[in-house]
């Protein structure tokens, strides 16, 4: 059956399907839908989880197998499909179907893809799979939908605010839901829980400010020392208040950090992109930044974070902005 993205949680609740199939061009929201059911699954006994990527070395035999096979242990177990083109192929459309056919005991089959087409939707592959279980279509937000999605976003994080203050949000996003929720966090950062004022927002969050954190942190990432600068100095000048840039700073450091101890496990990068919501635009700027920074230098750097914050509450001498430079040019190689 289909479902609204909204109506999943609650379908989770009462039932596990033995298939869900979601699709859409929204990144945070299909992150988010497939981590509820992996996490709903988790508790209901499925420990294992196969992942599985269809690239163009794929073979659909993977699948078939993956299908076939039992644990040892006679686990319950994920098949974690992805589908990046939303095209499963001839060959790939039979092997589903043909699944659904002889549904395996003890499997979940989880499959993420980007948008399905109309014609798509349509498709034997597409109907067979949503007649056996659960599909979704994950739709860009705008207008009213994206302000209730701001607006419980917020609720989340224990902040209030009236209609102005979430257009505000919502025209500075301009329907980016990852580029929202990263303002929401700045804002409880800033603000901390509670009532949030309308200029308090167009402070944080104002279309004015030439540069924001987060391009700090990718100019960091990408190793160019002058955008670094021009950056820092950017956000010093404009007044950006300074918890947003040291929690900007340490939150990615903390990712980089356990990015690269699960690569290093042998997890699957795909699979630990999607954990840390590392898109298909920055996980080539994360890679390359996990590459040559080692975890030592790493932890370093949270130290002088942590430095960081107590000089910005003055609870040690310095300047924190002095630290802010120190970091971000430790994390461009530097």
């Amino acid at each position: 059956m289909w479902l609204k993205v909204e109506q999943l949680s609650s379908a989770l609740a009462k039932q596990l399907a033995p298939i869900y199939l979601l699709s859409g061009d929204e990144p945070l929201q299909l992150g988010e839908a497939a981590d509820a059911v992996r996490r709903v699954a988790k508790k209901a006994g499925y420990e294992s989880r196969e992942l599985l990527t269809v690239d163009t070395r794929f073979s659909w035999n993977e699948f078939l197998q993956a299908a076939d096979s039992m644990s040892i242990f006679s686990e319950k177990k994920i098949i974690d499909l992805r589908i990046p083109s939303g095209k499963p192929g001839i060959e790939g459309s039979k092997a589903l179907v043909n699944y659904c056919g002889r549904l395996p005991e003890d499997t979940l089959l989880l499959i993420t893809a980007a948008k399905l087409e109309r014609s798509a939707k349509k498709s034997k592959w597409v109907t067979t799979l949503e007649k056996n279980g659960v599909a979704v279509q994950v739709w860009p937000l705008e207008g009213e939908d994206l302000l209730r999605w701001i607006q419980q976003r917020m609720q989340k994080r224990g902040l209030s605010v009236d209609q102005s203050g979430l257009r505000v949000v919502a025209n500075r996003v301009e329907g980016n839901l990852l580029a929202a929720s990263q303002e929401i966090e700045k804002l409880y950062v800033l603000y901390g829980q509670g009532q949030l004022s309308e200029q308090q927002i167009e402070e944080a969050v104002a279309d004015a400010s030439r540069y924001d954190v987060f391009n700090l942190v990718d100019a960091a990432l990408s190793g160019r020392v002058e955008r670094v600068l021009k950056i820092h100095s950017g956000l010093r000048q404009e007044g950006i208040a300074p918890p947003i840039v040291v929690w900007a700073l340490t939150r990615e450091i903390r990712n980089l950090i356990h990015i690269k101890q699960k690569l290093a496990d042998g997890q699957p990068g795909n699979r630990v992109f999607m954990q840390h919501q590392v898109w298909d635009k920055r996980q080539k700027l994360v890679t390359h930044a996990i590459k040559k920074l080692s975890q030592q230098s790493l932890r370093k750097l949270l130290l002088i974070a942590a430095k960081a914050d107590r000089q910005m509450k003055g609870q040690q001498a310095g300047d924190c902005w002095g630290s802010f430079l120190e970091i971000s040019l430790k994390l461009a190689g530097n």
